[in-house]
């Protein structure tokens, strides 16, 4: 139903305007009017615009939030929960499997009763991996002990942001609140908002923080948080806890009435729509409930009894307001965004039916539908599909199939995904083009490689079509590893461009086979497929595969996937699994939107360290990844670049023989990004040349813990200032103007500083 904006205006006690923004947009707009005092956060799609956009104001001086880039979903909930201790408004926005990454830090903060506010930008759960809107994860949220508030569009986004910090802090809840939304569809989809004008507004309408609570900063009051307890202490803070989520409805209920007297915008715990007389009924949630709104109208049309409800609070779960609203309908289609797998039906549905059974309605017929899971559109015609399947059990009295999909193919065998590329012969793998043997008297590898041309003889691992952008240097660096590589090799990638753009469903560009798992697991995963291999051979499970040698097992990494993925990584390590860790680092996480990674360099633009009278550009140096995973005592790290090719070549040659003789190696590729280095598609390979010869991306070697540089451009007389490498990015142009100055000398300070140390080391072994 279409909103009458002078009508809003004009009930309204405050100064407000127009904005036309998203949902994400909106989260961002109200954190920063409230100005909390720290947001720790890693960026996932559809979430990361919240962070993004929050940086790009404090870059330009709208708020001054200190924000904090973690290296995980589980350590941005850990940076929040511990904020919250010391006392400050905390904030945070996180989406789909970075939620459930964090997911066993949430009971903690609300079992210790520590206010703040997290936006859940609602995604899909992996696995098969899918970016896109349901409420897959949403459900997982309901028994954390979290109030959670849902938001249809981009104006109750803003709304319930308002809201929600003044919820977490009433002195009857004192717990954190979730704020959800429908990823893409409310997330990304513009609309036209009222928000209030003035930020003193806003702050005098959630009112200062509360006093009277004790937090850890409190140098005259020590404190204990979240002490070992046993009953029947447990059991009285899970009721006390049990009771600030229940007060949490009636709170927000005159929290509601308060902002709607302010503003003109009102919200019920429960929306109904045309629900007065309903004699046939649809339950949906957020994006979707809209929709089903002119399907009402056009029912009422016709002349049938039809209504919608929606609610706008979940937990607590408004059960009384659902009874009453049903007690005359006669049937109920309800629509769950996902699955409760084995429960005969989603969440929403059998609370629904708890919510009748407990208030004594055993005549409302309820029929469950899954539906838009995966971000697939809800439409007009679907919520009459809805609608039909209610108003026949209205009129039959009888339910026909309770539960269901709606929307699916549940698939024939005939239309299975058939194989159109053929597997690579091993024939063809090993050529015995390169050879590694081992020096007995140095320890070290001797490896001869053909000139290039000749390992062109080598297929590729990867087919052609895949979608990554133009100028992209991922596979170009990938396959000219490979080409060291000899024989058979099981890929596992970790979430990444490289994953997304090569294995869109159903279609694979890989030859060999392939695994994907998520940054936090991929090096577990693939040691347990090393170990299994070397278990079953071991049995002789394998004996009839007739392998003419050992696989070699690469997990591929990259878009940052060393920050969150950086302590399995080192586990594996220090386990001594017979595998290569390979990261392509384009500097950034590209494949979320190009925010800031530990990888990055300081000074560097992207889309969470803007350019702004504030900030200019990343504030910390990159991390040395190569040298933590040299300090685990591996056998082999490397470096590597394509502008560089038998270099990289050779690495590879030796990479596989110490993971298939000694346990794990890592290695490094630099790959160029134009789209995000901003750059033309053209000059990746100019690029990262560049980055070698400045000294900023050195090629080396640490094999059996002596390090060796393998290409140095000052023996070669090549070595460029590094101001040559930065004026061929438009991310970091801005170091090179004069006001800048500080911040680019700090940058070859650190450049060289690097640069020295492994100078020495090549110098002295002992090193």
């Amino acid at each position: 139903m279409a909103i009458d904006y002078e009508k809003e205006v004009g009930s309204a006690k405050v100064e407000q305007k127009f904005l036309y923004e998203s949902g994400n947009e909106m989260a961002a707009y109200a954190a920063h009017q409230i100005n909390y005092h720290v947001m720790g956060y890693f960026p996932i799609s559809p979430s990361t615009e919240v962070a993004q956009f929050l940086d790009s104001m404090k870059a330009s001086g709208q708020h001054d939030i200190m924000l904090v880039p973690s290296d995980g979903e589980h350590s941005s909930a850990g940076i929040c929960y511990g904020a919250s201790t010391a006392g400050g408004r905390v904030f945070n926005a996180t989406s789909a499997q970075g939620y459930l990454y964090m997911l066993e830090q949430l009971p903690v903060q609300s079992g210790t009763r520590m206010p703040m506010v997290m936006n859940l930008i609602c995604r899909s759960v992996s696995g098969p991996l899918n970016i896109h809107g349901d409420h897959s994860d949403l459900y997982y949220a309901l028994n954390t002990g979290w109030p959670i508030l849902m938001c249809p569009d981009p104006q109750s986004v803003y709304d319930m942001n308002i809201m929600a910090i003044k919820l977490a802090e009433h002195a009857k809840v004192r717990l954190p609140v979730l704020v959800a939304m429908d990823g893409y569809f409310t997330s990304h989809q513009k609309r036209r908002v009222q928000a209030i004008a003035n930020r003193e507004d806003v702050q005098s309408f959630i009112g200062p923080q509360p006093q009277g609570y004790d937090d850890t900063l409190d140098r005259e009051n020590p404190i204990s948080v979240g002490p070992y307890m046993n009953e029947p202490d447990y059991i009285n803070n899970k009721y006390q806890q049990s009771v600030a989520m229940y007060n949490a409805a009636e709170v927000f209920e005159e929290i509601a009435k308060e902002y709607g007297e302010l503003t003109g915008r009102h919200y019920p715990i429960l929306s109904q729509y045309r629900m007065e007389d309903a004699e046939v009924a649809v339950f949906l949630m957020n994006s979707a409930s809209e929709i089903i709104k002119d399907v009402v109208d056009q029912l009422r049309e016709k002349g049938i009894k039809a209504g919608a409800i929606s609610p706008n609070m979940i937990r607590p779960f408004p059960q009384k307001q659902i009874a009453e609203a049903l007690k005359n309908v006669k049937a109920i289609t309800v629509g769950d965004r996902a699955d409760s797998f084995g429960a005969h039906g989603g969440n929403m549905v059998n609370e629904i039916k708890a919510a009748l059974f407990t208030y004594g309605n055993t005549t409302t017929k309820v029929i469950s539908r899954i539906y838009g899971v995966g971000g697939k559109d809800f439409f007009a015609e679907d919520g009459h599909s809805l609608f039909e399947m209610a108003i026949e059990a209205a009129e039959t009295g009888e339910v026909k199939v309770p539960f269901d999909y709606y929307g699916h193919n549940p698939g024939v065998a005939e239309s299975a995904p058939k194989r159109v590329i053929k597997p690579l012969k091993f024939e063809s793998l090993k050529t015995g083009l390169i050879t590694v043997d081992k020096d007995e008297e140095t320890g070290k590898l001797k490896v001869k490689i053909p000139p290039m041309r000749s390992l062109t003889v080598k297929p590729k691992r990867l087919s052609p079509g895949h979608g990554t952008c133009p100028g992209c240097g991922i596979f170009s660096g990938l396959e000219l590893f490979f080409k060291g590589i000899e024989g058979d090799v099981v890929a596992l990638y970790h979430t990444g461009c490289a994953f997304v753009t090569t294995t869109g469903y159903p279609y694979s560009s890989h030859k060999s086979t392939f695994i994907h798992n998520l940054f936090q697991s991929g090096a577990a995963t693939m040691s347990g497929v090393v170990e299994m291999f070397w278990e079953r051979k071991r049995r002789g499970e394998l004996d009839h595969l007739n392998l003419k040698d050992d696989f070699t097992f690469v997990m591929v990494t990259g878009d940052g996937g060393m920050d969150i993925g950086m302590g399995p990584a080192i586990g594996a390590a220090l386990r001594g699994h017979k595998m290569i860790v390979l990261e392509y680092d384009n500097e950034g996480y590209m494949n979320t939107g190009a925010q800031q990674s530990y990888s990055t360099p300081i000074g560097h633009r992207t889309s969470t360290s803007s350019i702004g009278k504030t900030q200019n550009g990343k504030v910390t140096q990159h991390k040395d990844t190569p040298q933590i995973m040299a300090a685990t005592n591996i056998p082999y790290v490397f470096t590597g670049c394509e502008a560089f090719p038998q270099d990289l070549v050779k690495k590879a040659a030796k990479a596989q023989w110490y993971a298939q003789n000694e346990g794990l190696v890592y290695g490094k590729i630099l790959s160029a990004c134009p789209l995000n280095w901003m750059t033309e598609d053209n000059v990746g390979t100019k690029l990262v040349s560049l980055a070698v010869d400045s000294c900023f991306f050195p090629l080396y070697e640490v094999e059996q813990g002596v390090t060796t540089i393998t290409y140095n451009p000052e023996e070669k007389e090549k070595r460029v200032d590094v101001t040559e490498w930065l004026k061929g990015m438009g991310k970091t142009k801005h170091l090179l103007k004069e006001e800048n100055e500080a911040a680019l000398n700090g940058f070859k300070e650190e450049v060289e500083r690097r640069w020295s140390r492994l100078k020495a080391k090549h110098e002295h072994p002992e090193l």
